[in-house]
Order: C-alpha cells, then sequence, then structure tokens
C-alpha cells in the first residue's frame, strides 16, 4: 500500500508537470466522476465489505462448492450489468457532465466529455476484478489487493510521460485504462489460477445473489463522506473558477498518502480476520481486536498527519513545483493539504470503525448514519466554500468527516457494547501529546533553515528536499523519543512494526 500511493505521488507529480493547474486539469479530474459513479453504484465497497463475510459464511456453511456457485453468480450479473451501464453512461455524457459541472466553459466540457468516456470502461475491469480479488482476501492473500493499485498507477505514469507530448491530458486518460486492466483485472484474475475456479453465471434473481444485494444495497446506493467528499469537492470547487478542482484533487492526493498506508491498510487487513471472529461467535476476541486496531490506527493517522501538516509546503514544492505547476500553483495547494491533513485521523477513524459493523454483516445501520451524516453536511460545504473560497471546502470536509466518525464509535458502542470510547481517546490524547511537539520541531527547523541557510531558496525543489529532510528527521526524532515517553502500547507497537516492515 506504501509502495502504491509512493507511485500515486509520481502520477501527480506528472500530471502537474505536464498540465499544472489548468482547466485541462480540472477536465482530467472531473473526468472521473461518472466512473466513480458507477463503481459507487455497483460496487460501492460491497465488494470487499458485503461480500467477503457472505462468502466466508456459504464457504463455511454450505461448502467450497457453494461458495464457488456464489462467486460465478456475483461475477458474471455484476459484470454485465457493469457492462450496460458504462454504454447507458458513455451515450448521455453530454447531458451528465453539463449538469455536474454547469460553470465549465463549452471547451472543458467537452474535453470532460472525452475523457470521460475513455476512463469509463475501465470500471468493469476493476468491478470484476473486484471480486476475485475479494475472493483471495477472504482467504488471507493479499498480493493482488497490493498489486493492483501499483499497475494502474504505472500505467497512468507511462501514458502521462510518453505519451502526453503527442496527445495532451487525453494520453492520462488512456493509461488509466490500460492500467486498470493490467492491475485490477489481470493480477486478481492470473494470482486466482489454482486457488479459486473463476466461472461466470448471469443469474440476476438466484437466490444466493439477492441475499449478497440485501447485504450490498446500502453500501451501493448509501452516500458517504468517505466518497462524497470527494464529489462535494469536484461540484462545488467547479463552481469556484479554473484550476480550483486541480488544486483540491493534488492536494487530496498527497492528503491520502497517510490515509491509504494506516486506514485502508488496516481496515483491509482487518475484516476477514474480523468477520471470522463473528462467524464464530468469539464476541469478547472481536471487540477487542476491534478496539486494538482503533487504537492503533488512529493514533498513527494523528502522528502521520501532523507530519503532512508540517511538511505541506515542502511537500507540494517537491512533488509538483515543476513544468506547468509554479510557485503561485503551490501557494493555492499548500493550505489546502495543511487542512486535508488535520482530517487524516478522522478519515482512518471512520474507515476502521465502520468495519465492526461489517464484519457483523450490518451495513444498513451506518451506511444510513453515513448518508444522514453526509446530506446534512451539503449547506456546510457550499457556505463555507462561498464564504471562504477554495479553502472552505477541505475545512467542511474535516469538520464533516470528524462528526461522522464520532457518530459511527458513538452508534457501534450503543449497539455492541464495543468499542470502549475512553481508552481509545486516552490513546488519542497520547498519540497528539507525540505529535504536537514534533510537528513545532518541524516548523522551527524549516523557519530557522531559511533564516540561516537562505540557499538553496525554500519555495525551490532543491531547497523543498532539505526541508524535507531536516524537517523529517525533526519531526521523526522527536517523535520517536515521545512515542517512547508518552504513546500508549499500541501506538509503540504499531510504530515497532512499521519500522520492522
Amino acid at each position: 500500500m506504501l509502495l502504491s500511493r509512493v507511485l500515486g505521488y509520481v502520477r501527480e507529480m506528472v500530471l502537474a508537470y505536464r498540465s499544472g493547474a489548468s482547466a485541462a486539469t480540472d477536465a482530467f479530474y472531473a473526468a472521473f466522476q461518472l466512473p466513480d459513479l458507477l463503481n459507487y453504484f455497483l460496487a460501492g465497497g460491497a465488494l470487499s465489505i458485503a461480500f467477503i463475510p457472505l462468502y466466508d459464511r456459504v464457504r463455511t456453511q454450505e461448502g467450497q462448492a457453494a461458495a464457488d456457485d456464489l462467486v460465478a453468480t456475483v461475477l458474471g450479473t455484476l459484470g454485465v450489468l457493469a457492462i450496460l451501464a458504462t454504454a447507458l453512461l458513455s451515450w448521455n455524457a453530454e447531458a451528465l457532465v453539463a449538469l455536474q459541472f454547469p460553470r465549465f466553459d463549452a471547451q472543458t466540457q467537452a474535453l470532460t466529455v472525452d475523457l470521460t468516456r475513455i476512463v469509463l470502461p475501465a470500471q468493469v475491469f476493476f468491478i470484476v476484478g473486484g471480486i476475485v480479488q475479494s475472493v483471495l482476501l477472504a482467504q488471507q492473500r493479499f498480493l493482488a489487493a497490493a498489486l493492483a493499485p501499483l499497475f494502474y498507477n504505472g500505467g497512468v505514469i507511462v501514458g502521462g510521460l510518453f505519451l502526453a507530448p503527442t496527445f495532451g491530458i487525453s494520453a492520462f486518460a488512456w493509461g488509466a485504462l490500460a492500467g486498470s486492466i493490467a492491475g485490477p483485472f489481470l493480477a486478481p484474475v492470473l494470482l486466482a489460477r489454482g486457488v479459486a475456479p473463476l466461472r461466470v453465471r448471469f443469474a440476476p434473481f438466484s437466490r444466493r445473489f439477492l441475499v449478497y444485494l440485501v447485504i450490498a444495497a446500502p453500501l451501493m446506493f448509501g452516500q458517504t463522506l468517505l466518497t462524497l467528499d470527494e464529489w462535494y469537492d469536484r461540484w462545488f470547487g467547479a463552481l469556484i473558477g479554473t484550476g480550483t478542482v486541480a488544486h483540491l484533487g493534488l492536494a487530496r492526493r498527497l492528503m491520502q498518502v497517510p490515509v491509504a498506508v494506516v486506514g485502508q491498510a488496516l481496515a483491509a487487513a482487518a475484516l476477514p480476520a474480523l468477520a471470522r471472529l463473528h462467524s464464530q461467535g468469539r464476541r469478547a476476541e472481536l471487540d477487542a481486536a476491534v478496539l486494538r486496531t482503533l487504537e492503533a490506527g488512529v493514533s498513527l493517522a494523528v502522528v502521520s498527519g501532523a507530519a503532512c501538516l508540517a511538511l505541506a509546503r515542502p511537500l507540494v514544492v517537491f512533488v509538483y513545483q515543476r513544468g506547468a505547476f509554479g510557485p503561485a500553483d503551490t501557494a493555492e495547494v499548500t493550505p489546502l493539504l495543511a487542512l486535508f491533513s488535520a482530517g487524516v485521523p478522522a478519515w482512518v477513524a471512520q474507515q476502521i470503525a465502520v468495519r465492526a459493523f461489517y464484519a457483523r454483516a450490518d451495513t444498513w445501520r451506518p451506511m444510513l448514519l453515513g448518508t444522514f451524516v453526509a446530506l446534512a453536511a451539503v449547506p456546510l460545504y457550499l457556505g463555507l466554500s462561498r464564504s471562504l473560497g477554495t479553502i472552505g471546502l477541505p475545512l467542511a470536509g474535516v469538520l464533516a468527516m470528524s462528526t461522522n466518525a464520532l457518530a459511527t464509535l458513538a452508534l457501534a458502542r450503543r449497539l455492541h457494547g464495543a468499542p470502549r470510547l475512553t481508552p481509545l481517546f486516552v490513546s488519542v490524547g497520547r498519540a497528539l501529546a507525540v505529535a504536537a511537539p514534533a510537528a513545532a520541531a518541524a516548523f522551527f527547523v524549516q523557519t530557522m533553515r531559511g533564516a540561516v541557510l537562505a540557499e538553496p531558496a525554500p519555495g525551490t525543489p532543491l531547497g523543498a528536499v532539505v526541508d524535507l529532510a531536516l524537517g523529517g528527521v525533526a519531526f521523526v526524532s522527536v517523535a520517536g523519543i515521545g512515542i517512547a515517553l508518552v504513546g500508549d502500547a499500541a501506538l509503540r507497537s504499531a510504530a515497532r512494526r512499521l519500522l520492522r516492515r
């Protein structure tokens, strides 16, 4: 997961170098809106969240043959639906793009439509490959999940590096399509050979597929901020002005590194084990595992989020500032990244907390809660974007996601009697005691370096390397001392595991 996010950095570096924060970059990010909608409504996280517990239960109670039939039915039925939906959305792309991004000029809207039609078919490969990947995850095989984003990001990078001079921004879209075939589709299909027999069966009214739909429906049709936060940034950002969608998207990609490495990795790895504990009736062990995962995940999120906040400016300069992306763009993206970074703990807490529900095959209640919070937050996003401009959107996201995470934890505590919130909040408090002085040390070192050593200049790529090195060493040193002195057992254990890996 870490390596995939490093490649994600490289992908965004190439995009910023070739296109900067231009109208074309706005169109590229906007082009993923319809594909994201398709993926969300046909999969919506249900492939790993709803499918894995159901697959595990069918295999335990009815045998491997029944589990294989479930895979064939879901694979064939969702595959056909994905192909039909792709064709329908592509046919109506002009009207749908105009509806979602009315402030784009005619040229940007036309480019968005063209890019949308290129990347839409990628979702077929994401969905079909995701089903196979879920079978492997249920069997504790994680290699396909690790390889898929590497190949996907690699496709975008290759397209941007070698084809962009000829085809412009479209090269990135073609790279995304090729990467979706190589990684999310071919990697799990090839790795499943000899592990799980793959057949396809179109049977939308079969009992097993209907059971899957009952579990997956809230994940497909419910709307939570884990998805809608980015959609809100695109929709409301497009109303502010040219380059806003690009600035928000580039800042978000940097923030998503700690979210993915800590939150997504822990949540993906924990769900099969939590589902197994629930299916075996080991409730006390399940509750303890959820609490341990939350303590470790949120504590690491506090520390890593503080590092991103403290090093926001040199990170933006180092990753993006070259080619078409200039110092003015850095000045726009840096405060956005700082604000996004403040929301990392909430993002991680939400992703882990909902697994306590999903492991129990309870997808309706957390999704209803998340949908309510997401819809109630619309006036917040709209109001802050109007009053504060671009900076209001990540601020709204931090406030809304924090509310969502706290509400999800409170609901889990009320319904399941777990996790216990007092030890979790104590862990967060200890992590803050580690992160605050470490971030202050990183800020201080950067400030002193600029005052004492004017060259290389802080706003240049070489200066950013120096600031990242000095600020990073200061942060890690102070954080390491803090973890040893005030960090709890969960944070110390998680830090040791990361260092070993």
